[in-house]
């Protein structure tokens, strides 16, 4: 046995004739009789107390502690009375993520985790809690997705105190405890008409960021972040490396998203509008932090500035630019509406042509063609057609197909 048996209502003494005897002690009768100590694997003694005829549940949950240690499982129950605060602090310090995805994690854990559940320890947290914690946030009308990024920010930081062994189990990864869900939705995309007259209402400077988000693909901080450089137009490609990005109101220039880079095909049409771009707004060298407000300073010749020449400000370009732009193109205003849309347009018309799932997703920049597939697969063209065509052409009576993959990739 780890340890052993302490019975504090009898005590062992030795007589005068060197006999031994138990006699009761001052405790005896009040409070808790048996103390179960032993000593924990950092050298220290540990100890939990039963009552009076729980001697051999004692006895048991040491012979448990011993079996514990023996197979590496040891918890220290005093591990989890930290609290869920305590907690957060720590795993929040000891975090290594990038500072931007730091800072978002923090805001999330510090607004929406700790003023439900900050108070409670650790080893008291159930599946209830987590549930009735989820549906507070429901009700405080967060988004379900934002609830399901907070959610599994929590979790992990339970995971963590699992694997710190502080706690035996996440009470996230109960059964009982569902994820938000999200809204059921499908990406309607632009029409050509729609993308061409908000480009026409953006001011002239800014016109050549609609031909790079809707030709090529590219976020709104990597067309901001896009330098004269990263654009070959012997080629006929882009090098999309950098973008602008907004860590607690600062601006860094910082790896695309994910720090996954990549390289996009350019279109003629796309590089002739930055040709006219070029010459008539030359590009800018701008100077800002790498990936951290306190990071090391980097200089970019960028494509797209402020009229002061600094990098764009994506709150200030949303809010005097780009939202003013879809009211003169009666566009109604909304997230679905963003910048980000340009993105959907551009993977409609490769679907559309017949280019492949894998193809557009390293366009995009995804991170798995699963999710592009996902996120895609309602906008991809009937197989019907194609493949009555191909089973005319096997027997002869049929057209020739004009387009496809392979013409999209020659294209």
């Amino acid at each position: 046995m780890a340890g052993h048996i302490q019975d504090r209502w009898f005590k062992t003494q030795t007589g005068p004739d060197g006999k031994t005897a138990r006699v009761k002690t001052d405790r005896h009768g009040t409070g808790m009789r048996y103390r179960a100590r032993y000593i924990g694997p950092d050298g220290t003694e540990k100890s939990k107390s039963f009552p009076d005829g729980q001697k051999r549940l004692a006895e048991k949950w040491l012979s448990q502690i011993e079996a514990d240690m023996t197979r590496g499982q040891y918890i220290d129950p005093r591990a989890g009375r930290l609290t869920v605060r305590q907690h957060a602090e720590r795993w929040l310090a000891s975090l290594t993520m990038d500072p931007g995805t730091y800072v978002g994690t923090e805001q999330r854990i510090r607004l929406h985790v700790l003023p439900h559940l900050g108070s409670r320890s650790l080893d008291s947290l159930r599946p209830t809690h987590i549930r009735e914690w989820l549906r507070k946030l429901q009700d405080g009308g967060v988004a379900p997705a934002y609830q399901r990024v907070i959610f599994a920010n929590f979790s992990g930081m339970l995971t963590a105190a699992v694997e710190d062994r502080l706690i035996p189990h996440n009470p996230c990864h109960s059964s009982s405890v569902r994820a938000p869900k999200l809204d059921p939705r499908h990406i309607v995309p632009w029409q050509r008409e729609r993308v061409l007259a908000v480009r026409a209402a953006l001011p002239k400077p800014f016109g050549a960021m609609v031909d790079l988000a809707g030709g090529c693909g590219m976020r709104q901080g990597e067309v901001f972040g896009l330098a004269v450089d990263d654009v070959d137009f012997t080629e006929g490609v882009v090098h999309v490396v950098r973008q602008v990005k907004l860590i607690a109101g600062h601006q860094v220039f910082a790896p695309p998203k994910g720090g996954k880079t990549r390289t996009v095909p350019l279109p003629e049409t796309v590089a002739q509008s930055l040709e006219e771009h070029i010459t008539q707004h030359p590009p800018t060298a701008v100077a800002l932090p790498w990936r951290a407000v306190d990071g090391p300073p980097h200089t970019a010749s960028v494509l797209f500035a402020n009229r002061e020449g600094r990098a764009v400000n994506r709150n200030v370009f949303n809010r005097l630019a780009w939202r003013p732009a879809l009211d003169a193109a009666k566009v109604p205003r909304g997230r679905e509406n963003g910048m980000h849309a340009l993105r959907h347009f551009y993977a409609s018309v490769l679907l559309d042509a017949g280019e492949s799932i894998k193809a557009l997703s390293e366009y995009l920049g995804h991170h798995d063609p699963g999710f592009t597939l996902r996120t895609y697969t309602h906008l991809m063209p009937s197989s019907e057609k194609r493949t009555r065509e191909a089973v005319n052409r096997a027997f002869g009576g049929g057209p020739d197909a004009d387009d496809g993959p392979t013409t999209a990739q020659a294209a």
